[in-house]
């Protein structure tokens, strides 16, 4: 599966399991490494970054934003190996 079909279906579950969310794609081009995804739900934001496999490759910065938005709120690399665990801790995140 290509990255860009794993993202879109990501955020057809987002939108699905979180009514009323807004969810943003990010622009790689204004900041190199920035995650895919920006998800905005009640009074929280998410930040996931959508790969392919577990063993895709990351670019430099990748792991460095993740992190960083991490400690800032909730961000995670996301991939079909992971996704209902990814997806499940997002939800209790979201106090769901």
């Amino acid at each position: 599966m290509l990255e860009k079909d794993f993202q879109a279906e990501i955020i057809r579950e987002i939108k699905k399991r979180f009514s009323g969310c807004i969810v943003m794609k990010a622009d790689s081009g204004y900041i190199q490494g920035i995650p895919d995804i920006i998800i905005f739900y009640r009074n929280k934001w998410a930040a996931l970054e959508c790969k392919r496999s577990m063993n895709a490759p990351r670019r430099p910065n990748q792991k460095y934003y993740v992190g960083l938005m991490n400690d800032m709120s909730f961000a995670r690399f996301i991939c079909p190996e992971n996704r209902e665990e990814v997806l499940d801790e997002l939800q209790q995140t979201f106090g769901l």
